[in-house]
């Protein structure tokens, strides 16, 4: 048997050809790394002078056991990696001269390439500026009591509301590069510029809670974010929001509905469990610092 080699190209539409079928393969665990590549893959065709990303595969006996992209703003996104293989793509990317900024993974291969990337480069890692557990849906159980109200699509009159409410879902959790991004009207570059988007309105036609979801990729839909403004917390909106955008996803055909949440906020992890989605693993983002040290 060949040992393990990874293999890297630029072609994302070679890179998809020889690793789509092992991305699609664990859409949850993958959610991350299929939204982040599809969202690569249509820029690239609509800006092809654009700086091209780095995408590798990590192939042992003519199987894809793992993969790893790094977007031209030096995000690198894993799948999971044992210390041995992780150790190994630090070892090769520094060797080729990379950079990234941040790595995003789950917890054990983000921190593995953390202490790699430290050894072999001596870029100091930042404490973990990214937790959170991942949870797929299950049976979807809508919650009771339901508050009272509808689900609505967002059309083109609800923009306005629908960017002030992804600020401010920012700045409620400190995610200042989207806050730039929004500021500087620069919404398609944002995160948030491909999203769906899902209001709970009450009977009397007041917005009260809103949730988001990607486009389906390899059949998997990620919820994010989900957002109630603060004077209208506690009063069961967001759940509703969330059953509506994840029954619109399941409506669509999406096999693994997925979100992200906040570890140290219990309330919302709770929710999400009594509406049927079960925790699966816990992910993690570290960011490298380049800076040369200080003379003592």
């Amino acid at each position: 048997m060949l040992p393990d080699d990874w293999h890297l190209t630029q072609d994302v539409d070679d890179f998809l050809a020889r690793a789509g079928d092992f991305l699609r393969s664990r859409p949850a665990l993958h959610n991350t790394p299929l939204t982040d590549i599809e969202k690569l893959r249509i820029r690239g065709a609509a800006e092809p002078d654009a700086a091209a990303p780095v995408f590798g595969r990590l192939q042992s006996g003519g199987e894809v056991h793992a993969v790893f992209y790094l977007t031209p703003g030096g995000r690198l996104g894993l799948t999971p990696l044992s210390v041995e293989q992780t150790d190994a793509l630090a070892a090769h990317l520094a060797g080729l001269g990379h950079s990234p900024s941040h790595v995003i993974a789950d917890r054990d291969s983000a921190g593995a390439f953390a202490e790699s990337w430290q050894r072999h480069t001596s870029a100091a890692p930042v404490p973990p500026f990214w937790r959170t557990h991942l949870y797929r849906l299950g049976t979807l159980t809508p919650p009771q009591p339901r508050p009272e109200g509808r689900g609505r699509i967002t059309g083109g009159q609800d923009r306005e509301r629908v960017v002030r409410w992804c600020r401010e879902f920012c700045v409620d959790v400190g995610e200042q590069p989207s806050i730039d991004l929004i500021d500087a009207g620069s919404w398609d570059d944002s995160r948030f510029g491909d999203r769906h988007f899902t209001f709970w309105e009450t009977p009397d036609g007041t917005l009260v809670a809103m949730a988001a979801a990607t486009s389906m990729v390899g059949g998997m839909v990620r919820v994010d974010p989900v957002y109630t403004p603060a004077h209208l917390r506690g009063r069961g909106y967001a759940g509703a929001v969330t059953v509506e955008a994840s029954r619109a996803a399941l409506a669509a055909g999406a096999t693994d509905v997925v979100l992200f949440t906040d570890p140290d906020n219990p309330a919302s992890n709770a929710l999400y469990q009594r509406i049927g989605y079960v925790r699966v693993a816990d992910f993690a983002g570290y960011k490298f610092s380049y800076g040369a040290p200080q003379a003592e």
